[in-house]
């Protein structure tokens, strides 16, 4: 279940992803796709601008005399030696012969230039078009449509300018948009790829948590539950050892509802949802509660109190003491020799102190950290004891005795009322 749970959330982030990605590029695109467009409509504007200024100067040179053309008026003017490149062309009602410009800018077909101005005359407005010159360039041309001295639409003035270095650099700019496009669009994935793994992250933690809460109930329950399990039969198998047996059921039974506890408290302090029901505690007769009510199995427990109170939430602090006396009776002997524990409370603090074989400052530290016991459970009991003495604003301090044992030493504020 946890697995498909997790793959159904990396799905989640790719989507997510995805869906970023795709509303983003399609921004991107739009704005390129319009700059782009813009930049071919300058282009074609300036080339335009510059073949707009030809047929004016032309046409107020020509003359017709007994409908023929007269373009002496053109011989000697600059603009029959520059560029850009004109024709004028019959057509429509004209029956002259073609004249054409001296300066040879971009070869281009009569025939094509004679169909462009064909078109401008039947249509009367001036026409733009885009054609290829004989070598294959591109050039751009305007023929703008004149008439005769009595009226009729004769022919056109159709100027023509290359256009090829116009084209290439407009290419070299689709191809710099192109690339920008494409390096923008990466980025903004893996942006969204970044954005998405922040927005699933609470729900991936909380999985974590539920996996890691799961496990370690599985596995700190394996024990007791084979005990239990062993126990129960031979309760059914010897029905006189009942008096015997029952009193390490109870206890069993007491040690996998701590453990559920242990648990469901971690959960819920991963999760920041632990809340502390503070009230005015005589630390001492709490502490002494809890020795009383924890198993020895075999373990001896000496309890020294001088009357503390202090302002804490009952059931955690006792939660935190048992974990802590718990731990000292399970690792805090040598091979070989049964568990000695001494617990001392005075001046708001209490020690949890051993005979066992002690903790160096690097294992101290190790042993605070989650999951990290070596003896079979998944190591939660000295962690949780650190987040419920740091909820109340107090410490837990570790030491090694001149005897060499643990020492363990909850220190709450007292100065709270």
């Amino acid at each position: 279940m946890t697995t498909g749970a997790a793959a159904r959330l990396r799905g989640l982030r790719w989507l997510l992803t995805g869906l970023f990605t795709a509303l983003n590029a399609t921004g991107v695109l739009l704005v390129g796709w319009l700059l782009l467009d813009l930049d071919e409509q300058k282009g074609e504007q300036a080339l335009d601008a510059d073949l707009r200024r030809v047929p004016p100067l032309v046409v107020r040179h020509l003359e017709f005399k007994g409908g023929d053309l007269d373009t002496r008026g053109l011989f000697g003017d600059s603009i029959t030696v520059e560029c850009p490149q004109f024709a004028v062309l019959p057509a429509g009602e004209g029956r002259f012969d073609p004249y054409v410009s001296g300066m040879s800018c971009v070869d281009v077909d009569l025939a094509v230039l004679s169909e462009l101005a064909n078109d401008a005359v039947r249509e009367r407005v001036p026409q733009s078009a885009y054609v290829h010159a004989t070598n294959g360039k591109l050039v751009r041309v305007y023929a703008q449509p004149f008439i005769s001295a009595d009226g009729p639409y004769v022919g056109a003035v159709v100027a023509h300018i290359d256009a090829q270095q116009e084209k290439d650099r407009h290419d070299r700019r689709v191809l710099l948009v192109a690339l920008g496009c494409v390096i923008l669009i990466g980025a903004l994935g893996g942006t969204g790829h970044f954005l998405s793994g922040l927005a699933i992250r609470p729900a991936a933690i909380a999985l974590e948590q539920h996996e890691e809460m799961l496990n370690g109930i599985a596995h700190d329950l394996k024990r007791p539950v084979t005990g239990l399990r062993a126990l129960a039969d031979t309760a059914m198998r010897n029905p006189g050892s009942m008096g015997k047996v029952l009193p390490r059921i109870m206890r069993l039974a007491k040690r996998m509802g701590g453990i559920v506890s242990t648990q469901l408290m971690h959960a819920k302090f991963e999760a920041g949802v632990q809340q502390l029901a503070i009230q005015s505690v005589q630390l001492d007769q709490l502490v002494s509660a809890v020795v009383e009510d924890i198993p020895a199995d075999g373990a001896r427990i000496t309890f020294t109190a001088v009357p503390t109170r202090v302002d804490a939430d009952p059931d955690l602090i006792g939660r935190a003491v048992e974990n802590l006396i718990g731990n000292a009776v399970q690792h805090g002997h040598l091979p070989g020799s049964d568990p000695v524990v001494h617990v001392s409370v005075a001046n708001g603090r209490v020690v949890v102190a051993d005979e066992g074989p002690g903790l160096d400052t690097v294992a101290a530290q190790r042993a605070l950290q989650r999951f990290t016991s070596s003896g079979g459970s998944t190591g939660l009991g000295l962690y949780l004891v650190q987040r419920i003495v740091h909820a109340h604003g107090g410490t837990l301090g570790i030491y090694r005795s001149e005897t060499g044992g643990a020492i363990f030493e909850i220190a709450l504020p007292t100065g709270r009322r």
